[in-house]
């Protein structure tokens, strides 16, 4: 569950279609903070992290053991793989 917290200015759309765009570009590469630095526009480091909050919220990205930010959103795959006999869903 998000953790609340006070939170003063809120991402725009097109700032987290951005973000999601060069986290798949550039998967598994950065951690948070160079992943902050290298964008493309530069945005407030709190406006960032809640981006990074949605995005984990909502099971777009994952953080891997070294801290690295990596796309696991492939809506398309899912599909195909269910459409597989051989693989089904299990709550664990």
């Amino acid at each position: 569950m998000m953790k609340t917290k006070q939170i003063l200015r809120f991402p725009r759309l097109d700032t987290v279609l951005n973000v999601e765009k060069f986290i798949r570009k550039h998967d598994g590469e950065f951690k948070k903070r160079a992943l902050w630095e290298n964008l493309p526009k530069k945005m407030m480091y709190q406006t960032f992290c809640v981006v990074i909050d949605y995005l984990l919220y909502s099971r777009k990205i994952s953080i891997d053991s070294e801290g690295k930010i990596g796309w696991i959103h492939y809506p398309q795959k899912v599909k195909e793989h269910l459409k597989n006999k051989e693989l089904f869903w299990s709550e664990v």
